[in-house]
């Protein structure tokens, strides 16, 4: 008989590491649901064009995030095993290599900004996006080397603090938005690029804080004791190369779905490229609740790699699981309530608010299965599972979502209804086969550790 309370004991202990995280992505989502209102104001023109700069933007930074995100179960794997010195070099190699990235990103997406001019999107849009689109490339560099030091403080369960930085950077971004997109208070009406110059100064000082936390905060001061980037090994960026490309992948995968969608609402035309970015924004609010959890799923199960007790190991994964249920069910709930209510609040057209409400009822039902996948992908992290789950990536959004989303949207009637259609069978592939893979995995290793296999 099933005992759930075994798992829902744990519902606490998720919370805990989870929420700062949490709180940090929502504070990310709020502002660029703020960028979206102020942008909105403009019209729908100028809102298609942050939505199609940021789409293209994206599929770049997605790479250097998901790759990023290798330092975390190392690091939490270190902490499981209390091996301070390991930690160390993880921390070191993890900012060198983030560190890296981010000028190499920067730089690729100054050089691809002529792809907006080939994607048939509306000349006006993508004469809008082209001036904020190079300002956010130059943000690239603060948000890589932020997330050196983020997962690596993640994993030590020290989520609280990356938070923190995003919150207040947030404020600032806002602050800076307000004054540059419209001109007050004696500084220059910018418009759309504006916003791209708030999202910039505030970037340089998510890494300024982080790097004020490190060098004061007594949790991190024995991996400071003699740190220096001249100690650089290569078995150790082979290592975090390994568990990096694979997850950079699986991440792109999915962003890059995502941003399929965006372009091709932007051939449906400009009121379905702007209603597609509002139910995209909304249910990214979400998507960032899932983030949490599945960093939290990580760093636990990561923690109990490091332990060696895999019964455990999948106890803690199955109790994240059903924690993330139970907020999903909630969130599909309240967007279908919502879905006449909500578009408002961007635009005031009727086409985009219409066509953004079918799209809120379609986001509601693929809540679980995009909740699902982000959590197991997170456990599959902790468990250094990477190269299975970048294939079943490939094919639950490539093979199976993106033919769909394409026919659906471009040769059907169902226009942008049908291109999310496709997000939903997409995320639904992805979260059976992953969770698949979880259950054969952790099983594997207790027989293992039992000797019965």
């Amino acid at each position: 008989m099933l005992n759930l309370s075994s798992y829902t004991s744990e519902f606490k202990k998720n919370l805990t590491i989870a929420y700062p995280v949490m709180l940090g992505q929502l504070g990310h989502v709020l502002v660029g649901l703020a960028d979206n209102l102020m942008v909105g104001k403009l019209g729908p023109a100028p809102l298609a064009s942050v939505s199609l700069a940021n789409g293209l933007m994206f599929l770049f930074l997605s790479l250097g995030i998901g790759f990023s995100f290798s330092i975390t179960p190392l690091t939490a794997e270190a902490d499981g095993e209390k091996d301070t010195e390991k930690g160390k070099t993880i921390f070191q190699h993890g900012l060198l290599l983030t560190f890296i990235l981010g000028f190499i990103i920067c730089g690729l997406l100054l050089i691809s900004k002529s792809l907006l001019y080939y994607m048939k999107q509306p000349l006006e849009v993508v004469e809008l996006a082209i001036p904020y689109y190079e300002v956010i490339a130059y943000s690239m560099i603060p948000v890589m080397i932020f997330q050196g030091f983020k997962q690596f403080a993640d994993g030590l369960s020290l989520t609280k603090y990356a938070m923190q930085a995003t919150i207040i950077a947030n404020v600032i971004n806002v602050g800076f938005n307000y004054v540059l997109i419209y001109g007050k208070f004696g500084f220059p009406q910018l418009g759309v690029v504006g916003s791209a110059y708030g999202t910039l100064i505030s970037r340089f000082f998510m890494v300024a804080f982080m790097i004020y936390i490190v060098k004061n905060r007594k949790e991190f001061q024995p991996y400071l004791e003699k740190f220096s980037f001249k100690k650089i090994k290569k078995s150790v960026v082979k290592r975090i190369y390994n568990l990096g490309y694979p997850t950079a992948l699986q991440m792109w995968f999915e962003v890059s779905l995502f941003a399929s969608g965006i372009f091709i609402a932007g051939v449906i035309g400009t009121n379905a490229q702007a209603a597609n970015q509002i139910a995209l924004n909304l249910a990214s609010m979400t998507f960032m609740i899932a983030i949490g959890l599945g960093v939290t799923a990580t760093v636990r199960v990561g923690n109990q790699i490091g332990l060696k007790n895999y019964k455990e190991l999948r106890r803690i994964g199955l109790s994240i699981f059903l924690l993330m249920i139970l907020i999903d069910l909630l969130f599909a709930f309240g967007f279908i309530a919502f879905k006449n209510i909500l578009p408002g609040y961007y635009v005031d057209n009727k086409e985009v608010i219409e066509t953004a409400g079918v799209l809120l009822i379609i986001a509601g039902f693929f809540q679980l299965s995009d909740g699902i996948q982000v959590v197991v992908l997170g456990a599959l992290r902790g468990l250094q599972d990477v190269k299975m789950p970048m294939l079943i990536t490939f094919i639950a959004y490539w093979v199976i979502g993106f033919p769909i989303c394409y026919y659906l949207g471009l040769h059907t009637e169902l226009k942008a209804k049908g291109v999310w259609l496709g997000l939903l069978i997409a995320l639904t592939a992805s979260a059976v086969m992953l969770y698949i893979r979880f259950n054969i995995l952790t099983k594997k290793l207790i027989l293992e550790k039992n000797g019965l296999t």
